[in-house]
Parts: structure tokens; sequence; C-alpha cells
């Protein structure tokens, strides 16, 4: 998707915010207007009340130059966040990069859900033991993190570049001291008995990757979608290790894709875990989160 230009040079930041919300409208790009203001706030550093107030004054030249390629950018199909290099989820401003996916609203369901569980224990306060797997930005650890004081987590992944950017996030958030990360295959370097085991695992079937949207399948890393031919092979591996990681009275919380959840349910059944019903379900109403509990002996 190519993205001509009229030219914002010299022009006020409304007049360069209006500009760039005709051009995405142009190319069909639904959030036009709020992908202006965003780019142009992320440029010149300000929030929407600050927009208002800065409307009439002029662009410097770098400022425009900057806006100029933020534009290109967006009109070619890069995410607003990958753009601006960060997200928000569960309220957490996170950073982003090219190694991890961008968080999505559809994710928090496992933070939801989780909570839950964790929620219906008489011991709410005690010191819990959190496994994220595939943590990428790190977003559904710090999430919990950010709810449970008490709690301590540590997060997977096999990509280093994956963990230097949930490690930088960690830090942000004042979450460094809870929050650890190792590289290697789903669980393998993990070891201690867990009270809660979270993971949104890579679950499109591969033969759907080049049918998803520009800004995910061209922008998105391809070892965090691609879930093989069924889109079931990580969780053929992430149930049983999470089975034998589990403390008794455990839980795995996973995100699902459409269609998946009983086939996840029925992979939880064989490894021992019993599966909890319902599942969280996202805004389109899709049953997106799914939760085993190993029960005691």
């Amino acid at each position: 998707m190519s993205c001509g230009s009229d030219g914002i040079a010299g022009k006020t930041v409304e007049a360069a915010r209006r500009a760039l919300a005709t051009r995405f409208r142009e190319r069909a790009i639904e959030s036009a207007e709020l992908d202006a203001r965003t780019l142009v706030g992320a440029v010149l550093g300000l929030d929407l009340t600050q927009l208002i107030a800065a409307a009439g004054r002029l662009l410097t030249a770098d400022e425009s130059l900057r806006i100029e390629d933020f534009a290109r950018r967006r009109c070619r199909g890069e995410p607003i966040a990958r753009i601006i290099g960060t997200k928000e989820f569960w309220g957490l401003p996170l950073r982003l990069s090219a190694a991890t996916l961008v968080p999505r609203a559809d994710t928090e369901t496992v933070v939801e859900l989780a909570l839950e569980m964790l929620r219906a224990d008489t011991r709410p306060n005690r010191g819990l033991r959190i496994a994220d797997i595939g943590t990428g930005s790190g977003a559904i650890l710090l999430a919990l993190l950010s709810e449970l004081p008490h709690a301590h987590g540590i997060g997977t992944d096999i990509s280093e570049a994956a963990l230097r950017t949930a490690r930088s996030n960690a830090a942000d958030l004042g979450l460094a001291n809870r929050a650890g990360f190792v590289a290697c295959y789903y669980l393998a370097a993990l070891s201690k008995s867990f009270d809660l085991i979270v993971s949104n695992p890579p679950y499109i079937r591969s033969a759907e990757i080049a049918e998803l949207a520009t800004e995910v399948r061209d922008h998105d890393p391809l070892n965090a979608l691609d879930g093989g031919a069924d889109g079931l092979d990580a969780y053929r591996a992430v149930i049983p290790q999470s089975m034998a990681l589990l403390a008794n009275g455990g839980a795995l919380v996973v995100e699902v894709g459409h269609t998946q959840s009983e086939h996840v349910g029925r992979i939880m059944t064989a490894a021992g875990l019993t599966p909890e019903a319902p599942g969280k379900r996202d805004l389109a109403g899709i049953e997106r989160a799914v939760a085993g509990r190993k029960l005691p002996p």
C-alpha cells in the first residue's frame, strides 16, 4: 500500500494531523483519525490535550520529516504500535520489538481467567509462582504481577531479542525484582513447581498464515504465529510439560484460536489436567482463554 504526500512541511500541528487523516481515509484505513492523532502526538511527544493546545504551532523541518516517515510506514500496513514502539496491555505501557507480538486485547482474557482462578483460592496472599511460556514482550506475566503483589514469575521464550524486550518492560514497570526471564523451548529450562502457568502460544494453522491481515502477516514474528498443520502443535508440547511442573491444585491458562477450545480441552484431559468450564470469551464471543487444573491425587 503506497502513501502519496501533499507535503506537511511548514504546516501547523492541526493541519498536519488533518492531512494525515485524509491520506489514511483515502487508503481505507478504518482508524484514520485516531492513527493520525497518535502518530503526530508520538513525534511531538504530546498527548491529546497537549495536541489541542499546540494546534496552531508550526512544525519544524525535522518534525515534518519524522511525521512523513511514520505516515508512509502506516500506509504500507505497518501497525501503529510497531511504528511508535509501544502498546498498552492491561493498562500497562509495553515496549515492542521485531521479535515480539503486538499484545492484543483478546489476550487479556488469559489474564482475566487466571485471576479468577487464583482468587477462588482460600489463600490469596500466599507467595505464588507463575510461569509465562512464550512470553514475548512479557505482557501476560507483567499484567499478572501488577495485580498480585506477593507473586513472583518467570517468562520463557526461544528468542533472546524478545527476552531483552521483556526485561526492559519489567524494569520500566518496577517489576524486575519479581520477574525473571530465561531462553528455552517452552518449559524445557524450568524445574520447580508453579501455582500458575500461562501462555499465548502460536496457534495459526500453517496454511492460513498467508491469509492473515497485512499488519499481522508481515510484521508479527512467524514463530509466534505458526502453530503447525492443525494449529495445535504448541499445545501438544506445552500442556504435558505444564502438567509435570504444576503444583497440586495449580492451573494452566492458555489462549486459543477460533474453534480450538474443545481440541485443547481434550489435550488437557489426556495429559491429566481437569479442564475448567466455561472458558473466557473475547469481545467477539469467541472462547479465547481455556484453563485446566491439576487436581491433588
